[in-house]
């Protein structure tokens, strides 16, 4: 298949832009008649910059579930429902997808196989998630279990990037006053220092030697950030296993690694809740949400989860020996696969989570600004001690 770039017309007379996959022009004019549009004119695309390369937002993703959740449960065709939504959604690029999903559907193909074809969209679990809800005639209720997953991941994302913002900003500011005073400020004060004639304090020599490499070598300075993040991505990619010892480390630096295993924790919580409540088997949810995580050492407790479920213990004490989930946790998952209600135990665990993230990063930021404040004050601090020691020594022999 190759992907086309045409111009057609409607019934109406209005002119449609857009790309479509198909194996020629012919097959190309018969896609476009089929969805009621007349072939003017085509040019075949470069395949690197298909619909394939291209991620599909979230925000995209929750209204095209939404959409198909609330036309499906009013009783509309499914074609018809991924047909409206070809036609409305804003965004060229999933508008595109849909459309090839509608050609996919009208060949034979299922729902979960024409999404499948789409991995820049819908990741596996989605896939997953569809198939189950196909053979079981819940679609409605997958859709919803997407949707309300999908708005839980952006809330949490959005945490995240909150959380991580205001130091960004801070430190930017406090960079920026420090190559200030280094290069602009200080240097001045160079020859007013040195023509008092008095021997320079050890922290007035330290503060000259700083500012001078400073004006010597900012550039250096200012590469430094670049070169070091590629250093550690050609690290990465020389040694793969080193990838686990930063995961490793993530976790457990101070204050965000506690913060990002919650988040962590909760979205594998949320994302096994969702998919176990659709009919999917417990080990099938392990191995999904295991790809999910994106850490690991998260990643390989879960892999040992699934060997210690294999050997013939319970899910409880599976997790129990892995260690990742608290005891309060595990006490959860225990009462859940005692009643029966696994899902919902796990949903209160991602809610448990949730909960404490968001309190987690409510005290981070508040201890981030005076953190700063100290930070910055200090380094003010330092230099006006070191430009004033010399005169309060003059003051003093003058004095006398």
């Amino acid at each position: 298949m190759s992907l086309y770039a045409y111009k057609a017309i409607d019934a109406g007379g209005k002119t449609a832009k857009g790309l479509q996959d198909a194996a020629n022009l012919i097959d190309l004019e018969m896609r476009l008649k089929r969805g009621g549009l007349d072939l003017i004119s085509a040019r075949e695309e470069d395949n690197a910059s298909s619909f394939g390369t291209t991620r599909i937002k979230r925000i995209d993703l929750i209204t095209f579930f939404f959409n198909l959740e609330q036309l499906t449960r009013a009783g509309v065709p499914l074609l018809e429902c991924l047909a409206d939504l070809r036609d409305t959604m804003e965004e060229a690029t999933f508008r595109e997808i849909i459309a090839n999903m509608v050609e996919s559907i009208e060949n034979g193909k299922k729902l979960s196989q024409a999404m499948g074809e789409h991995p820049n969209a819908f990741d596996k679990i989605t896939v997953s998630l569809t198939r189950a809800g196909e053979d079981s005639g819940r679609l409605g209720e997958v859709f919803n279990h997407l949707t309300e997953s999908l708005k839980w991941q952006d809330e949490m994302a959005s945490q995240t990037k909150s959380m991580m913002i205001y130091p960004a900003f801070v430190g930017t500011v406090v960079l920026a006053i420090t190559f200030f005073l280094m290069i602009y400020l200080v240097p001045q004060l160079v020859g007013f220092i040195k023509g008092m004639g008095q021997e320079i304090p050890i922290q007035t020599r330290i503060l000259l030697a700083t500012s001078a490499f400073f004006v010597d070598y900012w550039y250096a300075l200012l590469l430094a950030p670049f070169v070091l993040f590629g250093g550690y991505k050609l690290a990465l990619m020389s040694n793969p296993k080193l990838q686990y010892q930063v995961d490793k480390f993530k976790l457990h630096v101070w204050p965000t690694g506690p913060i990002l295993r919650k988040i962590i924790l909760a979205r594998f919580a949320n994302t096994f809740a969702m998919m176990y409540s659709s009919g999917i088997s417990i080990m099938d949810c392990i191995a999904n949400s295991r790809d999910l995580v994106d850490n690991q050492v998260i990643a390989q407790s879960l892999q040992n989860v699934m060997g210690e479920i294999e050997s013939g213990k319970n899910l409880t004490q599976s997790f129990q020996k892995t260690g990742i989930f608290p005891p309060l946790v595990v006490r959860m998952l225990k009462v859940g696969e005692a009643t029966g209600q696994l899902d919902q135990a796990l949903l209160n665990v991602s809610y448990f989570y949730d909960r404490d993230v968001k309190d987690s990063i409510k005290k981070v930021q508040v201890m981030i600004e005076p953190a700063m404040t100290l930070i910055l004050g200090a380094l003010l601090g330092w230099v006006m001690l070191s430009v004033l020691s010399p005169i309060y020594d003059l003051i003093g022999k003058v004095q006398l």
